[in-house]
């Protein structure tokens, strides 16, 4: 349990899976002009076809949540990853749009527990003062796996069609179920728990209503869904935007895709990870060190809102990175605050209470977006809507969350007994 070498083999293993896991997410959004040849659809049918997944994964958050409190993260996760594999080899022979809707909604089924698992996983092999970079190793795993997935998928698919690109993630993902079957293994007792977290065993497993009267975790919840809604259109739809917004050729816009997604994986690793724990062990208060990364980096999102007033493709493409690395900076923060708000016996639920948020937004973005583009031939109001959106999420950290610290146990046992 106390060995750092292990520690970082669980922390690379979890950043490994999310990077698979976004591989099998990335290699739809740039497949627009295939689907448009193959099977016919419009836009907004693009729209709904990106948001599938969200569907089916966002309502199995709170049940995988509860599954990750009660069996552990490896025997949910084997099953999880299983599933997504299957889902993405389904994919790869769809033969018509119906079979390939079916196919991503089983997706998100296998891999809604991914997120809560990381960060269950965190929470149960690292202490307090060395969980922001794992945590952000695998959520810049994310934005890296966007970077990289973008261009080699997207060159895969020009070179070899569609139904290999969805094949190529298919044998990534059955791969990585094998390395996790042989090296994750669930740890006896987490490493370092707070007194304050320590509480009755009565009342170690919170139920989700109880959770919910909880003004941190609503803050959370809305916090991450405005990310997430930003982080969508973004995955969803830079692409498309690229080629159609910006005038760039498909070759180039698969490529440019990736400046911004790597510049924030980078970011994210150095600001959100390494920079906020170096921060925490020299003695600076943690509460605001998290709290002012977190509003910081989320405030700097905004420069999502670039499209709405300048069209010269690299002035754009900067902005848009300077946004993606804000909320790149500030996910790993938003990803450690589960373990460090609630005891470890909780975490998975509140991890999936953050991730119902997300999904609720991740399924509303590329729809939206496939409505706004459509009525006005343009992405303008597509990215407003992003800013206002990530608006009211920077609000709910500066108004709602309060210090980052553990909900006081009185107040979660009220909430147990109502």
């Amino acid at each position: 349990m106390n060995d750092p070498r292990k520690r970082g083999t669980i922390a690379i293993l979890l950043g490994l899976g999310i990077l698979v896991n976004y591989f099998d997410r990335v290699n739809l959004s740039i497949a627009h002009d295939a689907l448009q040849q193959t099977f016919g659809i419009s836009d907004i049918m693009f729209g709904y076809l990106l948001g599938a997944y969200s569907w089916t994964y966002a309502f199995m958050q709170l049940p995988s949540g509860s599954l990750l409190d009660r069996f552990g993260v490896r025997r949910v996760m084997l099953v999880s990853i299983v599933l997504w594999a299957f889902a993405s080899g389904l994919a790869a022979i769809a033969p018509t749009i119906a079979f390939l809707f079916a196919a991503r909604f089983l997706l998100g089924i296998g891999e809604a527990p991914t997120f809560p698992a990381c960060a269950k996983a965190v929470g149960l092999w690292f202490p307090q003062d060395k969980r922001g970079v794992p945590t952000a190793m695998f959520d810049a795993a994310a934005k890296l796996a966007i970077g990289l997935g973008t261009p080699i998928l997207g060159l895969i698919l020009l070179h070899f069609g569609m139904r290999a690109n969805f094949a190529a993630t298919a044998v990534l993902s059955a791969l990585y179920a094998l390395i996790f079957l042989l090296i994750y293994r669930d740890p006896v007792s987490p490493p370092e728990i707070d007194a304050t977290m320590r509480i009755e065993k009565s009342f170690s497993s919170l139920n989700i209503p109880a959770l919910l009267r909880e003004q941190k975790i609503w803050a959370v919840a809305l916090g991450s869904g405005a990310y997430n809604y930003c982080f969508y259109l973004l995955l969803t739809w830079m692409p498309f935007y690229l080629q159609k917004g910006l005038k760039m050729t498909g070759r180039q816009s698969v490529l440019w895709s990736a400046v911004p997604w790597i510049t924030a994986a980078l970011v994210g690793f150095f600001v959100g990870g390494k920079l906020t724990d170096t921060l925490v062990r020299r003695g600076y208060d943690a509460s605001k060190v998290r709290k002012s990364i977190l509003v910081g980096g989320t405030s700097m999102g905004l420069f999502v809102l670039a499209p709405v007033f300048f069209h010269r493709t690299n002035l754009v493409l900067i902005c848009l990175s300077l946004s993606l690395s804000g909320l790149a900076a500030a996910s790993p923060v938003l990803w450690t605050l589960p373990s460090l708000l609630v005891p470890p016996e909780s975490t998975g639920r509140v991890g999936a209470i953050m991730n119902q948020s997300n999904q609720i937004a991740a399924i509303v973005a590329p729809i939206a977006t496939g409505y706004l583009t459509t009525w006005t031939h343009s992405f303008f109001a597509a990215f407003l809507v992003a800013g206002v959106i990530l608006s009211i999420g920077v609000s709910s950290y500066i108004f709602l969350l309060g210090r980052v610290e553990p909900i006081p146990l009185p107040s979660l046992q009220r909430g147990l007994a109502m």
